[in-house]
């Protein structure tokens, strides 16, 4: 187990042959470029991770060397397939590499359970199960020379931190795994996990890694983004391991440039949701997530979300949030202990409860697809988009604090607001509500 590469800092700015060269060294560490691989990045809804470029300069160094098999294996979790418009924006054009489709559902190979002694002994007696692990199969019979995992850590909802061995065991993981995984984070409770890397749920991850993943020799390039002074989206770090300290290292520079501290809660606060990225409300609620330790008691968020189209990337789950909705976690622990629908689906359980405010913030989602009635039957305040982006032109804001069009009439509230363009690229907190 080693860190074969680890470079970054705050200023850091890696251009991309740096990357190459970097990416190159890891590779010869390790005895040179294997003629057969299986990369496994991201997809679109990791689009600005930068796993795009680095899986082709992956491509580009097999390529030179006259590799024989380049398969890639997105890690969709949950997420829907692909399309292939979707993948040439990703990826872009690589002739030889040939595209595999995850399916949670089905196609995997069973490695055994975290036993429920582990579960119940990290999360402090709230849950008892013990939980399956299983990855997509072709990770085990694919007959590779070199599996790579490639993503970005950055502040996750369910984890803590994301990235490290979650972008195998969740990202290409079995039903139960993803479903028992992502339920434990919300009962545990997300704000004892968003930012933090020693979380109930990694210590699961890290130890279905140690019993069963390490097996397999698994290379994690991971990436570490930020925005420079002109917006633009840049590598402050990248870090190739097989080994849960590269992560935590990286880890450490993630919380340093991806999280933004408040001394005042935010009265109101407008988030953009590219649609490129977020057709849905279970990919979109990171809105909700990554905000929700800086907003203010009674305070206001608005979700502007053109390309929300359904609430669920799966049929099942879409279905699961139209009918029990957000409605907090007294109401739906209630609702899983008394409905196996639920039960059978701990994934979708856990994101009405990641999604809901518990009452203290109000969230208006502003989308042309999905319509009021649809959107208020979950929970949640609606508004048409045509109108919201009238008053915030994501062309003309800037990330922070900008002057309300449409200010508070409360005298004690400022006629402010925060923007923020890329919910998913941060997490934003009260230094008072975060600790560790």
């Amino acid at each position: 187990m080693a860190t074969y590469i680890a470079h970054g800092g705050k200023n850091t700015v890696i251009a991309s042959e740096e990357k190459r060269a970097l990416l190159h060294e890891a590779l010869l560490k390790l005895g040179g470029i294997p003629k057969k691989i299986l990369v496994i990045p991201p997809d679109i809804t990791r689009l600005h991770s930068n796993a795009g470029e680095l899986t082709r300069i992956l491509y580009e160094l097999w390529d030179t060397a006259d590799g024989t098999t380049f398969d890639i294996l997105p890690a969709i979790g949950t997420h829907a397939p692909m399309t292939e418009p979707q993948i040439a924006e990703m990826y872009g054009d690589l002739p030889k590499a040939k595209y595999h489709v995850h399916n949670w559902r089905t196609g995997l190979h069973d490695f055994g359970e975290v036993p429920s002694e582990f579960i119940q002994e990290v999360s402090a007696g709230k849950l008892d199960y013990s939980i399956p692990i299983a990855v997509n199969r072709r990770l085990v019979e694919g007959d590779y020379e070199l599996i790579i995992s490639v993503g970005q850590v950055i502040p996750h909802e369910v984890i803590g931190i994301a990235n490290g061995f979650k972008n195998v065991l969740i990202g290409t993981g079995g039903v139960e795994t993803i479903n028992k995984s992502h339920f434990l984070g919300a009962v545990d409770g997300m704000e004892r996990l968003m930012g933090r890397t020693d979380t109930s749920v990694r210590s699961v991850l890290n130890y279905a890694h140690a019993h069963y993943l390490k097996q397999l020799g698994i290379l994690y390039v991971m990436s570490v983004m930020d925005a420079d002074t002109s917006g633009e989206r840049v590598m402050r770090g990248l870090y190739v391991g097989d080994d849960a300290q590269t992560f935590e290292t990286a880890a450490e520079l993630s919380r340093a440039v991806n999280m933004t501290f408040l001394d005042e809660p935010l009265a109101k606060v407008v988030v953009y949701l590219d649609p490129v990225e977020f057709k849905s409300t279970w990919l979109g609620n990171k809105a909700i997530y990554r905000t929700r330790m800086a907003m203010a008691d009674d305070g206001e968020l608005i979700i502007i979300a053109p390309g929300v189209r359904e609430f669920g990337e799966d049929a099942e789950i879409d279905r699961l949030i139209r009918k029990y909705g957000y409605r907090g976690t007294p109401t739906t622990l209630n609702a899983v202990s008394e409905n196996p629908e639920l039960q059978e689906n701990l994934s979708a359980a856990a994101h009405l409860i990641h999604g809901s405010t518990e009452g203290r913030f109000k969230v208006t989602y502003a989308t042309e697809y999905l319509t009021q009635t649809e959107i208020e039957s979950v929970g949640y305040q609606w508004a048409p988009v045509k109108e919201v982006l009238a008053k915030y032109n994501p062309e003309t804001l800037i990330d922070g604090f900008n002057n309300d069009p449409t200010p508070h009439v409360q005298p004690h509230r400022s006629n402010r607001f925060f923007y923020i363009s890329e919910p998913g690229q941060g997490l934003w907190a009260l230094r008072s509500r975060f600790s560790g």
